[in-house]
């Protein structure tokens, strides 16, 4: 059963009870993210992420590391380009000390100029070595050609220049409009000991928002058409192709799913079957769908050597042309809904899964179906819906990036 609670300062506490395991998985849901920083801030969020666990008033970097590991426990955190997550997986009976550190982390970290500078460098490094993965670097230049004049353009670790600029003012202000109440949920599933929900809230269901804060709001932005080549001295070329899509919240959000695991979202997808297995024209190939609150994209990627780039272009091509004007079989609509049940249902094994699931919902859709209602909504995936999708989303000219020699 999941059950959600309003603190009094508008935090919003959603646990599940999953009296059956020894676990507990605690997350701190941030509605902050890349798309909502100024040109100036871009990689900021990403930044701050990090460096909550450099050291509190209380509690340096390597006691927060050493506190987790002393208990078995595991602790980490995200950035995506619409929210942050900072969580914690522990066993059950280790759960308050988890959220004790976690508020910590939250609420007093230091920002110390030593701190901020190593940082820096660190994060700096994983700039560059996003950069010198061109399987990764692609689909970052991608984004950029999609929406050049917007923050869900840019890339969510920031640039070289953006980050040199950062310090604990930047960092303070940008918490103090972003990281507020009403934007924070807690979200806690498994074993969860009596009064650790008590405790949640004595340690977030208090703390006020800044006069300077401000509502996450959407620019609403144009997706753009065009190709952008990178020349880069490497064995093979890389092409990422996207189409606009859908939001999260749109109704056909399972049908964009289903459609996508047919065209190239697995080992029996078309783009992998006719692609890969009958034409031997790339070893990696695949399609995925990406689904902000109120746009999507529909993207394909593959690497070839580059005397196969043509082809490669010509056979994703012709896959996409047929699905135009064939459309899907009545049996991959029904392969693909199976398979959406199962990854579905096998991916709520762990606890972690939950809190993620339930924290997600709670931020995005302020409502928690249950595993029943989701495995109806998928079984009721139509022709007709998957046809749509296929009118709205491939018949737009797309975005295109290449990099390769």
């Amino acid at each position: 059963m999941i059950s959600v609670t309003s603190c009094k300062n508008g935090v919003k506490i959603v646990s599940e009870q999953i009296d059956h395991v020894r676990s507990l998985s605690v997350g701190v849901w941030v509605n902050a993210g890349s798309r909502y920083e100024r040109p100036e801030e871009n990689g900021i969020t990403h930044f701050i992420e990090h460096m909550l666990f450099k050291g509190t008033t209380t509690r340096s970097a390597r006691q927060i590391a050493e506190e987790f590991d002393r208990i078995g426990g595991e602790v980490n955190a995200f950035t995506s380009k619409e929210h942050t997550c900072y969580y914690a997986k522990v066993l059950d009976h280790h759960g308050e000390l988890a959220v004790t550190i976690l508020a910590d982390m939250f609420f007093n970290s230091a920002f110390l100029p030593e701190e901020i500078e190593r940082e820096r460098q660190v994060v700096l490094e994983e700039i560059y070595m996003s950069e010198d993965a061109p399987d990764d670097d692609v689909h970052e230049i991608l984004w950029g050609v999609m929406y050049p004049d917007d923050a869900l353009g840019r890339p969510i670790l920031g640039t070289a220049q953006t980050l040199a600029t950062f310090d604990a003012q930047m960092i303070r202000n940008y918490m103090a409009k972003h990281y507020i109440p009403q934007n924070i949920v807690i979200s806690v599933a498994g074993n969860i000991a009596e009064g650790l929900l008590a405790t949640i809230e004595e340690l977030f269901g208090s703390f006020e928002a800044s006069p300077v804060a401000e509502e996450a709001m959407l620019t609403h932005p144009m997706f753009h058409a065009g190709e952008v080549v990178k020349t880069r001295d490497t064995e093979q070329a890389h092409i990422a192709i996207s189409f606009p899509a859908i939001g999260v919240k749109n109704p056909n959000m399972y049908s964009f799913i289903a459609l996508n695991n047919i065209i190239g979202g697995n080992m029996s997808s078309r783009l992998f079957q006719e692609v890969r297995e009958e034409r031997g024209l790339a070893y990696s190939v695949f399609s995925y769908q990406s689904s902000y609150a109120d746009v999507g994209a529909f993207t394909i990627y593959a690497s070839t050597s580059k005397q196969n780039l043509d082809a490669l272009q010509h056979q994703i091509d012709k896959t996409l042309f047929d699905v135009v004007i064939g459309g899907v079989t009545e049996e991959e609509l029904e392969n693909a809904k199976e398979q959406l049940k199962g990854s579905f249902v096998l991916g709520l094994e762990g606890t972690e899964a939950h809190m993620n699931r339930n924290g997600m919902n709670e931020l995005v859709h302020g409502q928690h179906r249950s595993v029943d209602d989701i495995l109806a909504r998928i079984e009721a995936i139509s022709m007709e819906s998957v046809d749509e999708l296929i009118e709205h989303i491939l018949k737009e000219e797309p975005a295109i990036a290449i990099i390769g020699p």
